[in-house]
């Protein structure tokens, strides 16, 4: 868990990280290096979610690549079904990471949303959705590794 005290804003426990997969961790269907040895890293912290419509096919070398198993998507409405995930969980205790139109939701509904600016392109609407918009995967895994850098990002 990781607990923030954000001024301006109700104290949050985060228990669960919910991960977009493509175009988020992965590009064409392949991690993004380093991201095992980061997403790994937060294990101690936080539930580690994958949620992915596995454009490419090959979320099952994903799955192997972090000993995670993703939650897939069916075909059609994919934003509701990511947006209903996170708020199983308890969308209050959720990040959620994603640049995809279909990522809008959750971001939005998640108590802190993140949008990356990736190399497949980042959804306009998912950019208004998100808390905080960040360069890429890396820094947003940075923000979660230094909590107060998050802090200083959304107090009001």
């Amino acid at each position: 868990m990781i607990e923030f005290n954000i001024p301006g804003r109700e104290p949050l426990s985060i228990e669960h990280i919910v991960f977009d997969v493509n175009g988020t961790l992965a590009l064409d269907g392949q991690l993004l290096d380093g991201i095992t040895r980061k997403v790994h890293s937060l294990r101690d912290r936080l539930q580690i979610h994958l949620i992915t419509a596995d454009t490419h096919g090959k979320q099952f070398i994903i799955d192997e690549q972090l000993s995670l198993n993703a939650v897939r998507l069916e075909k059609g409405k994919e934003s509701e079904q990511k947006t209903r995930f996170v708020d199983k969980l308890g969308n209050e205790n959720v990040i959620a990471i994603g640049q995809g139109a279909n990522d809008s939701g959750m971001l939005k509904s998640a108590a802190i949303g993140i949008c990356i600016l990736s190399p497949e392109g980042t959804a306009i609407e998912t950019i208004q959705a998100a808390d905080i918009l960040v360069s890429d995967i890396y820094t947003a895994l940075d923000l979660i590794d230094h909590p107060l850098r998050m802090v200083a990002t959304l107090r009001k």
